[in-house]
C-alpha cells in the first residue's frame, strides 16, 4: 500500500512537471517567434506595421499549436479516459447481471491515469471474490439439499411402515426409535448448518475471556466417556496443567467436541486415542491423535470442506459439517489447524492458538 501511494505521488509530480515544461516551451517559442519576426523587419524598427505583422504571425502560430494540442488531448482522452471507463462500465454491467467471470484487461499505456488502474485492479479482485462466493453458495445449497433428502426419505419410509395395521408391537417400537434417531440427526444437521452460516457471515460475536484450557479439554473429553468405554478405546492424555488462554471458551469447546467425536467414530474397538496440550509461550498446541482407519492424501486435502465425507462407509454417522465448523472457528480465532494421516495408521489433528 505504501509503495502504491508513493508511486501515485511520483506520477502526479511527474505529470505536473511535464505540463509545466510544455507550457514554458510553448510560451518561449511564441516569444522567440515574435521577436524573430520583428527583428527581421527593418532592423528592430519599432513601427506599428512591424509590430502588427509579428503579432499576426504569432497569433496564427498560437492557433496552430492550440489545434495540435486539442487533437492530442482528444486522442489522449479517447485512449486514457474513455476507453478504460467504457471497459469498466461493461464489466460492472456484466457483474450486476450475475456474470462474475467478467475481468478487465488493463491497458499498459505510458502515463496512464493511476486511479483507473486502481479501479480496474479492485474490480477484478471483487469479481474474483464474488465468483468464488457464488461457487461456494451453489455448492452449499447443493450439499444442503442432498443432506436434507436423506433423513427426510428415512422418515418417510418409517412413517409408511408404521401405517401398517398388522405391524407387530416390537417392530412398531423399533421403527419409532429409528424415527427418533433420524430426527435427532436431522436436528443436528440443521443446527450445524445454521452455526456454519453464522460463522461464515461472521454474525456471531466472539466473546473472549481468560480461562483454563487444560480444564476445558479434560471436561470435553469426559463428556465422551460412555462413547469410548462402549468401544473399549484406550485414552492417553498428556495435558499440561494450568494452561490459560484468552479466547472464546464456548466456540473452542465446539472445536474439541468435534475432534474428539471424530476420533472416537473413526477408531475401531480396542483402539487408542491420545490428547496432548503444550504451552509454547506465545502459543498453545492441542493435538488429537488416533490409530483408526486414517485417510489418504486426497481426503486429507478436502477434509475441511463442507459436506465432504471421505469414508462413505461411515457417512451415516455424520453430516460432513463438523470439521468445516472447526476450521471456521479456528480461522476466526486467528489459529491454525493441520492434519496428518495415512490409511490404516490413524489421523493426527493439531490446533495452534496464538496468544495476543
Amino acid at each position: 500500500m505504501k509503495k502504491k501511494k508513493s508511486g501515485k505521488i511520483l506520477l502526479s509530480v511527474y505529470q505536473i512537471v511535464l505540463i509545466f515544461i510544455f507550457v514554458a516551451f510553448i510560451l518561449s517559442c511564441n516569444i522567440m517567434l515574435f521577436l524573430n519576426v520583428f527583428s527581421l523587419q527593418n532592423d528592430f524598427a519599432f513601427s506599428e506595421e512591424n509590430i502588427k505583422d509579428a503579432a499576426i504571425l504569432t497569433f496564427w502560430n498560437v492557433v496552430f499549436i492550440s489545434v495540435v494540442f486539442t487533437v492530442v488531448d482528444f486522442v489522449r482522452r479517447k485512449i486514457m479516459v474513455e476507453r478504460p471507463v467504457k471497459k469498466i462500465l461493461e464489466a460492472t454491467d456484466k457483474i450486476t447481471q450475475g456474470d462474475f467471470s467478467a475481468r478487465i484487461k488493463a491497458d499498459r499505456v505510458p502515463f496512464s491515469i493511476y486511479e483507473y488502474d486502481l479501479i480496474i485492479e479492485n474490480l477484478n479482485k471483487m469479481s474474483q471474490e464474488l465468483s468464488g462466493i457464488e461457487t461456494l453458495r451453489a455448492d452449499f445449497v447443493a450439499g444442503v439439499s442432498h443432506e436434507l433428502k436423506t433423513p427426510l426419505a428415512v422418515l418417510q419410509n418409517y412413517g409408511t411402515l408404521l401405517q401398517s395395521p398388522d405391524l407387530p408391537e416390537e417392530k412398531r417400537i423399533e421403527y419409532a426409535k429409528a424415527i427418533v434417531r433420524t430426527t435427532s440427526k436431522f436436528s443436528d444437521l440443521i443446527t450445524n448448518i445454521l452455526q456454519l452460516n453464522k460463522l461464515e457471515n461472521q454474525s456471531i460475536n466472539m466473546s473472549t475471556s481468560d480461562f483454563c484450557l487444560s480444564e476445558q479439554l479434560c471436561e470435553c473429553l469426559l463428556d465422551f466417556e460412555s462413547s469410548w468405554e462402549n468401544k473399549n478405546i484406550e485414552i492417553e492424555t498428556d495435558i499440561q496443567s494450568d494452561v490459560f488462554i484468552k479466547s472464546d471458551e464456548e466456540k473452542l469447546a465446539l472445536v474439541w467436541n468435534n475432534l474428539f467425536s471424530n476420533a472416537i467414530k473413526f477408531t475401531d474397538n480396542g483402539g487408542k486415542i491420545k490428547v496432548s496440550l503444550k504451552d509454547n509461550g506465545d502459543s498453545v498446541t492441542v493435538t488429537v491423535s488416533d490409530n483408526g482407519i486414517g485417510m489418504n492424501a486426497e481426503t486429507g486435502k478436502r477434509i475441511f470442506e463442507k459436506f465432504y465425507q471421505g469414508d462413505t462407509s461411515r457417512a451415516t454417522k455424520g453430516n460432513g459439517l463438523g470439521l468445516a465448523l472447526v476450521k471456521r472457528v479456528v480461522d476466526i480465532l486467528n489459529g491454525d489447524i493441520t492434519v496428518e494421516s495415512a490409511p490404516g495408521k490413524g489421523s493426527t489433528f493439531t490446533v495452534t492458538l496464538w496468544r495476543e
